[in-house]
C-alpha cells in the first residue's frame, strides 16, 4: 500500500509536490530543514510536531492498519514509521512492527519507539542506527530490497540488441530521477560519439530535447518499466544518487557516477559509497565525461570499479529480508 494514498487529499498534494518543489527549485533551504530535524535537541519538538500532523492527516491509513489486524507490518518510510510507532506504543495494533531503511545513511526522522527491527542496506547503516541509540539486536543488514527481476542473469549483447542497439559498444545509462533533475543534455553533448541510454524520467520537455538531437548512438526514453534490462545492457550508470537506484545499480555490479545529489539523504548515500570506493561525485561534467572515457577505453580500470560494487551488492536481499519477517 502507498501510505499517501490513505491521507488526505490536501495533505499528499502538498506532501508530495512541496517536496519536489523544495528539491527542485530550493535544495538550500532543503538542506537546512534537512540538517535541522536531524539534530539532537530538536528532536522532542520535532517529534511533537510530526505526531500532530501525522494525527490529523493519516486518519484513513490508521483506520486501515487497525481493521487490517496484521501479523506483520513492514514500513519503507518514516511517514509510515512514525503511524505505526505510535499505534504500537499506545496499544492499538499488536503486529511485529518492521521498518526497512531506504538510503544508505541514516537520519534521526526513522529512530521511532515501537519498531521491532530494522532492516538496513550496510553494516555502516546498522552501525549508525546504534549510534543513534537504537539496540543492536534490533538492526540486520540485508539490503535495500530489489524487485528478483534485476538479478537475473541476462546475456548482454542479446539484451543490447533487443533494445536496438549496437552489440559491442560500450554502453552509459545515463538515468535522472522521476522528476527529470539533472544536467542530463548537457552530459549527453559531452558523450555524443558514446552509445548512451538516457531516462528522463516524467519531465516531457527533456525528453523533447533529446529526441531533437536525433543522435543514433543515443537511445532516448520516458519513465521505463523495463529498468532491469536498462542496466543489463549498460557497462556504467550515471544517475542521481537515491537508495534504490544504488541497490539496483550494485545487484548488477555497475559502476556509478553521481550527479545533482540532493542535500540531505542522497548526499549522505554519496558519503557512504566514497568509503567503499563506489561512486564518482562533486565533479564538473567535463570531468564526468574524461572519467567515462577512461573507463571505456581501459577494460581493466572498468573491472575494477565493478569489483568494488560487490561490498555494498546485496542480491539476496529478499530472500534475507523474507527470513525476518517469518
Amino acid at each position: 500500500m502507498d501510505a499517501l494514498e490513505l491521507t488526505n487529499p490536501f495533505f499528499r498534494k502538498a506532501y508530495s509536490q512541496g517536496y519536489e518543489f523544495m528539491v527542485g527549485k530550493l535544495p538550500k533551504l532543503w538542506e537546512v530543514f534537512f540538517e535541522l530535524t536531524d539534530k539532537k535537541w530538536a528532536q522532542p519538538m520535532f517529534r511533537c510536531c510530526r505526531r500532530l500532523y501525522n494525527g490529523l492527516n493519516t486518519r484513513p491509513l490508521v483506520r486501515f492498519i487497525k481493521e487490517g489486524d496484521f501479523d506483520v507490518i513492514v514500513t519503507t518510510h518514516f511517514l509510515s514509521t512514525e503511524v505505526c510507532g505510535w499505534l504500537r506504543r499506545t496499544g492499538q495494533i499488536r503486529s511485529k512492527f518492521i521498518t526497512m531503511v531506504t538510503d544508505f545513511d541514516v537520519h534521526k526522522i526513522w529512530v521511532v519507539d515501537g519498531v521491532d527491527l530494522f532492516l538496513v542496506a550496510s553494516d555502516f547503516t546498522r552501525k549508525s542506527l546504534v549510534g543513534l541509540g537504537v539496540a543492536e539486536d534490533k538492526v540486520v543488514v540485508t539490503g535495500i530490497p530489489v524487485d528478483e527481476k534485476f538479478v537475473v542473469t541476462r546475456n548482454k549483447k542479446e539484451i543490447r540488441r533487443n533494445l536496438g542497439l549496437r552489440e559491442d559498444a560500450f554502453t552509459v545509462l545515463l538515468s535522472t530521477s522521476s522528476f527529470g533533475f539533472g544536467p542530463i543534455a548537457e552530459l549527453s553533448a559531452l558523450l555524443s560519439d558514446l552509445q548512451m541510454i538516457i531516462i528522463c524520467g516524467n519531465n516531457e520537455a527533456l525528453y523533447g530535447r533529446m529526441m531533437a538531437q536525433k543522435n543514433p548512438l543515443h537511445k532516448v526514453c520516458r519513465f521505463v518499466g523495463n529498468m532491469e534490462e536498462m542496466l543489463a545492457a549498460s557497462d556504467i550508470m550515471i544517475t542521481k544518487p537515491g537508495g534504490l537506484s544504488i541497490a539496483e545499480a550494485l545487484a548488477n555490479h555497475i559502476p556509478l557516477i553521481f550527479f545533482s545529489a540532493i542535500p540531505g539523504q542522497e548526499a549522505g548515500n554519496v558519503r557512504v559509497l566514497a568509503g567503499h570506493g563506489i561512486g564518482l561525485s562533486d565533479k564538473s561534467l567535463s570531468e564526468i565525461a574524461a572519467e567515462i572515457r577512461r573507463l571505456a577505453i581501459s577494460p581493466e580500470a572498468l573491472q575494477e570499479a565493478r569489483d568494488k560494487t560487490v561490498a555494498l551488492a546485496r542480491p539476496d536481499s529478499v530472500a534475507q529480508i523474507i527470513k525476518h519477517l517469518m
